[in-house]
């Protein structure tokens, strides 16, 4: 796992990209299915229910949240097994996220996005980021899961300054 921090910020005309990133020894295919079929997710994320599609509206459940709420999630966009585009609000603010998977020589480079209209609460937002991609990684090996407070407020600092 990651305990330092990983994620970058780039500027875009209509704000930042807050861009993370882990690759893995498998196929795209294998990583796909980490992060879109509901009995995988619910190991390092939450489990979602709703059919899935562009355009139409899921629910999932954000199982390591206090209380593990169950928020509506919009998917802009499915292109298995290489992207995909969700939007949601929730008490925190809104959020536009892009997953992209790219394979090479048997490995494969996820790239989780956050477009951002500001970097005004970059600073725990990044540290939740790296806290679930290595849940993620926990979840693909069959290991012991991380521990938030590793993450948060450690990597709180290394995130403000990006901004």
């Amino acid at each position: 796992m990651t305990l330092e921090p990983t994620g970058r910020l780039v500027p875009t005309p209509s704000g930042y990209d807050l861009i993370l990133t882990r690759t893995y020894p498998a196929s795209a295919g294998d990583v796909w299915a980490s992060v879109t079929e509901p009995e995988r997710t619910a190991r390092w994320f939450g489990p979602w229910r709703g059919e899935a599609a562009p355009g139409r509206t899921i629910e999932v459940q954000m199982a390591f949240e206090e209380s593990a709420p169950w928020c509506p999630v919009r998917i802009e966009a499915c292109e298995p097994p290489r992207r995909l585009a969700v939007s949601m609000e929730d008490e925190a603010g809104s959020w536009s996220l892009e997953l992209l998977l790219a394979e090479t020589e048997g490995a494969t480079e996820l790239r989780l996005i956050q477009h951002l209209a500001s970097a005004e609460s970059i600073g725990a937002t990044g540290p939740g980021w790296e806290y679930y991609l290595d849940m993620l990684t926990a979840a693909r090996r069959a290991g012991p899961q991380p521990d938030f407070e590793d993450y948060y407020p450690a990597q709180k600092a290394y995130y403000e300054s990006l901004a």
